[in-house]
């Protein structure tokens, strides 16, 4: 399968370790880069050439940043099928995102913390997992990133294959569905836990029925 040359890229970080060395090889390759909220601010103190997600959709975030990227022309940017859909996109004003760049808030790093139900349950990720599944769907056209780690991987696959090959993009895609398995059953153990420790019910039997008889 062919190497693809991403032209824009949609960033969101949790995790903001790498930054620096991550942007400057995205703008040696001409990168369109857009951001969120404080992945936004710490870009923009490396470079003016960043947009922000709300200027990118004309669409404000709303609830305290809960809803800032669920918005369709994020996701149709990311899901678009090269061969299917551009005319789609181009009728709506819509344009391909073919890089994700995004790392999730640290739900088990804040539990583990003793932390509040309230504050850990602000800390379950919905934009962050939705953007990276969509880019993890369509790794045949869009290389998606989840970990930090993996930029040197990225940075040196680009430089020496001239693009992000279909291999490495399947991998890519391979550690994301990991991710989120291992994320979704952290969230849901914790709240398993949460449950079984605040209620404990006791039941006795009030009367017997025949078999199908409502009480």
């Amino acid at each position: 399968m062919s190497l693809i040359t991403p032209k824009t890229a949609l960033i969101s970080l949790s995790n903001k370790s790498h930054l620096d060395e991550l942007i400057k090889f995205l703008l040696d390759q001409e990168v369109k880069i857009i951001s969120t909220g404080g992945t936004y601010n710490a870009i923009k103190k490396i470079t003016d050439q960043v947009i922000e997600v709300s200027e990118f959709t004309g669409f404000e975030e709303m609830m305290d940043g809960r809803v800032k990227t669920l918005h369709p022309k994020i996701h149709a940017g990311i899901l678009a099928r090269r061969e299917l859909d551009l005319e789609v996109l181009t009728d709506r004003g819509y344009e391909v995102i073919d890089m994700v760049i995004v790392n999730l808030y640290p739900f088990q790093e804040t539990v583990a913390s003793g932390c509040s139900f309230e504050e850990a349950i602000e800390k379950i990720d919905i934009g962050g997992p939705t953007m990276i599944r969509s880019a993890a769907k369509n790794f045949k056209d869009v290389a998606v990133v989840s970990d930090p780690a993996d930029y040197k991987y990225l940075i040196d696959e680009w430089k020496n294959q001239g693009g992000i090959s279909y291999e490495f993009r399947k991998q890519l895609s391979e550690k994301v569905f990991q991710l989120m398995a291992e994320y979704n059953s952290a969230i849901a153990n914790y709240l398993k836990n949460i449950s079984s420790n605040a209620h404990s019910y006791n039941f006795s039997k009030s009367e017997s029925l025949r078999y199908g008889e409502n009480p």
